[in-house]
């Protein structure tokens, strides 16, 4: 198996930097992080890829079973470290990523020395003592109408996501990001994403960790983030002056910052 092709692995920056991973979100590919990626490569190597079904993957390389959980992705997360023999890396994950982040973590710990959590959930749903931000019957909603209709799901959704509405252009990338993905995977990663629930996987996680969230975000509350930083001990949280769900996006500025200077606080 040719995991660089499978999941078409970008590697720029600084050989001779602490490598820095940046995994894009439901719906979008690596070309999400071209803002931060100036912000890094001075200083780092930087990883980028993006998941099978998405971006310039190998679409042949898709398994519906194998992408019904998100151990399937993180175990592709963790085949990308092995093949570029990474260690101590610093995996920086958007939206779902931060919880395949975490599982890859488990998987291939000698290869993740620390996390950022780019607008986290552990779980969409709401449950007792916990607030995710939909109901079940939003989620079956959204799923259902996703399945009947991608495009249309996608032209109605994007903006809403992003946010930002007196900025239509960003909407109008992200209506492009999820319109250039394949249908049916998306169906899959969209089913996985929104009924999955990581929340007992935060305990264990052991490396220094940073939680970014939002002002506003529809996807992920505030009040995700904060229970994602008490569950994680020793984690930070920062909630970045900014709106909507893509703040590596909206305010690039703000999130480069704060993950550059985590990083600095690594060394």
């Amino acid at each position: 198996m040719d995991v660089e092709r499978r999941n078409n692995v970008t590697v720029t920056g600084n050989p001779h930097g602490r490598t820095v991973v940046l995994a894009h979100g439901f719906g979008c590919d690596q070309n999400m992080w071209r803002l931060t990626v100036p912000a890094l490569e001075a200083d780092h190597r930087v990883v980028m890829f993006d998941y099978v079904g998405s971006g310039r993957s190998d679409p042949s390389a898709f398994s519906p079973e194998r992408y019904s959980s998100l151990e399937g992705y993180a175990r592709d997360v963790a085949e990308v470290c092995e093949v570029l023999d990474l260690r101590d890396a610093v995996f920086v994950g958007h939206s779902v990523s931060a919880m395949i982040g975490v599982l890859a973590l488990g998987m291939v710990p000698e290869r993740i020395g620390a996390l950022v959590m780019v607008s986290p959930s552990p779980r969409y749903i709401d449950d007792e003592g916990y607030r995710g931000g939909f109901s079940a019957e939003d989620i079956d909603e959204l799923l259902a109408s996703l399945e009947a209709n991608y495009l249309g799901w996608s032209a109605a959704m994007a903006p809403v996501i992003m946010g930002n509405a007196e900025r239509p252009e960003l909407g109008e990338e992200l209506t492009h990001s999820f319109c250039a993905t394949d249908p049916e995977m998306a169906h899959v990663f969209a089913r996985t994403t929104f009924l999955s629930d990581s929340r007992d996987d935060l305990k264990g996680v052991g490396v220094p960790t940073l939680i970014l969230d939002c002002l506003q975000d529809v996807i992920a509350p505030r009040e995700v983030g904060a229970f994602v930083h008490r569950a994680i001990p020793g984690s930070t949280l920062v909630t970045l002056d900014a709106t909507g769900h893509c703040p590596h996006l909206s305010a690039p500025e703000a999130t480069n910052d704060a993950i550059t200077r985590f990083l600095a606080e690594l060394r």
